[in-house]
């Protein structure tokens, strides 16, 4: 049976499987997922099984199949060693990495102790992210949440939940704080966020609160890995006005970028390479659209020196 080999050293990938050493973990099993999912989808098409096929020999569904292959799930150890028999992999060192890789994207991310602050659909997104290389980001509403203060992700996680118990506020306001962290580890991703001068205009929090989100941000974008840029009302319309869109790279060069389009609740995943060339070309578009860099810090200061006063007695966003 020939070994397919899609992330370059068999070695190299048991060694790394085995260890938890893949980039991105043992943070995020989004890495080893989509690591295994694209295995074994170029296993079963070599074997020229179709995904009925699998799925009706493991006794699960032709979307669970789907989802395994786009790295969106995990599967039952047993489920793997299944599918790779049926496959025709009968080579120990190869079995021992995917079983490996199983593990990985079979352990929770440590986002899931959040219960009940993380929609089903934003457990990938989060752990897309935590895992990502590159992160480019437009939006058009509010500052991207990897960049948010704590005052204002409060104020704008209460525009969302204003029903929610003071408890489940802070719980979704944690876990906003603990995605911020990856700006800070030894493998922080390349932020590049794109925002609309509207999002800056509009005084999420009040005036206090909104003066203090634009002063985080021109410190942020001085980080040698953030890169912020204003798409300025000057520029009048452009590719993206339809609304926010984030495309995630992964670390792993076989693994394709990933479009994610948030919407109210719920969000979609692009994967297909038709979809992500379009993204990457308005993004590219938004880029050499918006502001430099150097013009946008200067930009940002202007709109927070302008910001006026909150009136005596004004507490909102305190």
């Amino acid at each position: 049976m020939r070994i397919i080999d899609v992330s370059g050293s068999q070695a190299d990938a048991r060694d790394g499987a085995k260890n938890g050493t893949w980039e991105g973990g043992p943070a995020s099993p989004a890495v080893p997922r989509m690591v295994l999912g694209t295995r074994l989808r170029k296993l079963r098409e070599a074997q020229y099984i179709s995904r009925q096929e699998a799925a009706e020999a493991i006794r699960v569904t032709h979307e669970r199949i789907e989802e395994l292959e786009q790295g969106r799930t995990g599967c039952a150890l047993r489920d793997v060693g299944d599918l790779l028999t049926i496959y025709g992999v009968d080579d120990e060192d190869e079995r021992a990495v995917l079983t490996a890789l199983a593990e990985q994207a079979n352990t929770p991310g440590w986002w899931h102790s959040y219960q009940g602050a993380v929609p089903e659909w934003l457990h990938t997104y989060i752990g897309l992210e935590q895992a990502a290389s590159v992160i480019r980001t437009f939006e058009v509403q509010f500052v991207p949440g990897l960049l948010q203060t704590r005052e204002y992700a409060r104020a704008v996680i209460e525009l969302a939940h204003e029903e929610e118990p003071e408890a489940g506020i802070e719980r979704r306001l944690a876990l906003r704080m603990r995605r911020q962290q990856i700006l800070f580890g030894p493998r922080a991703p390349h932020l590049w966020a794109v925002l609309d001068e509207a999002a800056l205009r509009r005084p999420v929090g009040g005036p206090e609160t909104m003066r203090s989100q634009l002063n985080h941000l021109v410190a942020l974008s001085e980080l040698p890995h953030v890169t912020v840029q204003i798409m300025p009302f000057s520029a009048g319309g452009h590719p993206a006005a339809g609304g926010p869109v984030t495309l995630l790279r992964l670390p792993e060069s076989e693994l394709p970028d990933v479009v994610f389009l948030e919407q109210l609740d719920s969000a979609r995943y692009l994967e297909e390479p038709d979809d992500i060339e379009f993204y990457r070309r308005v993004t590219d578009r938004l880029v050499t659209r918006s502001l430099p860099p150097a013009a946008t810090r200067e930009v940002l200061r202007k709109i927070a020196e302008e910001t006026p006063a909150a009136p005596a007695g004004d507490l909102l966003g305190s």
